[in-house]
C-alpha cells in the first residue's frame, strides 16, 4: 500500500474536503442541534489563505487539517478524516504535522477545540497527550479546549 502524503491544499480540493467535512461531521448534528460550523466551511478561501493541509494516499484526499500558528501555541482549527478511511492513522498523522510545525515554528505546545458533545474526538485527543484546559460557549457552540505541550 502506498504511504500516506501530507501537502498543502489546492482549489482544487475544495470540493473533496467539503464532501469529507460533510461526511465526518454528519453524526454530530442531531447531538449539536445544528450542522457543526466545519460543514459550512469556505474550502475555497480557507485553502487560498494557505491554512489547509490535505493528507492523501494514492492521489486521494483522505483527510485535511485547518491549522495556524498563533502566539503561544499552534492551533488545530479543524481536523476532518473520510470517515471510510478513518481508524487508518490519519488523524493521529495531521497531529503529528501539526506538532512538527509547532516545534519548526519553536512554539511550546498545539492546541485544539472541540465540541463538548464529540465525545469520541475528546478520547482520541486526550489518547494522543492532549489537556483540557477549559470550556466555554463561544459563538452558540459548548467547546471544550485542549492544549499539547512539546
Amino acid at each position: 500500500m502506498t504511504a500516506a502524503i501530507i501537502r498543502k491544499a489546492i482549489v482544487e480540493d475544495a470540493t473533496r474536503l467539503s464532501v469529507i467535512a460533510r461526511a465526518a461531521y454528519a453524526k454530530y448534528v442531531v447531538r449539536m442541534g445544528r450542522e457543526p460550523p466545519p460543514m459550512c466551511a469556505d474550502f475555497p478561501a480557507l485553502i487560498a489563505s494557505g491554512l489547509v493541509v490535505v493528507i492523501e494516499r494514492a492521489g486521494q484526499p483522505c483527510g485535511y487539517m485547518i491549522a495556524w500558528p498563533e502566539a503561544d501555541a499552534y492551533l488545530i482549527d479543524n481536523l476532518a478524516v473520510d470517515p471510510a478511511r478513518q481508524g487508518n492513522g490519519f488523524g493521529r498523522l495531521l497531529v503529528r504535522h501539526a506538532v512538527s510545525e509547532a516545534r519548526r515554528l519553536n512554539l511550546p505546545a498545539v492546541r485544539l477545540y472541540t465540541n463538548v458533545t464529540m465525545t469520541e474526538n475528546l478520547d482520541i485527543y486526550r489518547y494522543l497527550g492532549f489537556i483540557e484546559t477549559h470550556r466555554a460557549f463561544e459563538d452558540g457552540l459548548h467547546r471544550v479546549h485542549m492544549r499539547l505541550t512539546l
